[in-house]
């Protein structure tokens, strides 16, 4: 039977869970997920995880924060004037602006903190720094 190996195509369907249980993420309400292992499409852990798996597997594979989104990083948390953000955006604490970046690229933020002249911006990934683990179904391997 053939086993998951780099360059190959597969779908999967997965449960993704924080290291307390709370789940974040699932595909099974949804078409799955397809990628190519090797190509960097995923988190390096999920797809090392899924080295040698068989179509019809489950495997439920731990990734240390390194592996998945990297550690929290407080350089990544800064405050700017409230005035530089347009006053027709609603601000509120946990909430999710798109800023520009200074490349003229884009980058999500969340809203950290607020006062009456500042707010507090977190730039890391949602997931940074957390220890994640998925259980991953094996639904295909292409040819």
């Amino acid at each position: 039977m053939a086993e998951v190996k780099a360059n190959d195509t597969v779908k999967v369907h997965y449960t993704g869970r924080l290291s307390d249980g709370t789940m974040f993420d699932s595909s099974l309400s949804r078409e799955p997920l397809e990628f190519t292992i090797g190509q960097k499409m995923v988190i390096p852990g999920f797809e090392e995880g899924m080295i040698g798996m068989t179509v019809g597997e489950t495997r439920t594979v731990s990734i240390a924060s390194q592996d998945a989104y990297g550690p929290y990083l407080e350089d990544l948390v800064g405050s700017i004037k409230r005035t530089q953000i347009p006053p027709n955006i609603d601000l509120q604490v946990g909430g999710i602006l798109q800023m520009q970046t200074p490349d003229g690229g884009t980058m999500l933020v969340v809203v950290k903190a607020l006062t009456d002249e500042a707010v507090t911006l977190d730039a890391n990934h949602p997931l940074a720094g957390k220890d994640l683990a998925f259980e991953i179904n094996l639904l295909e391997i292409a040819s």
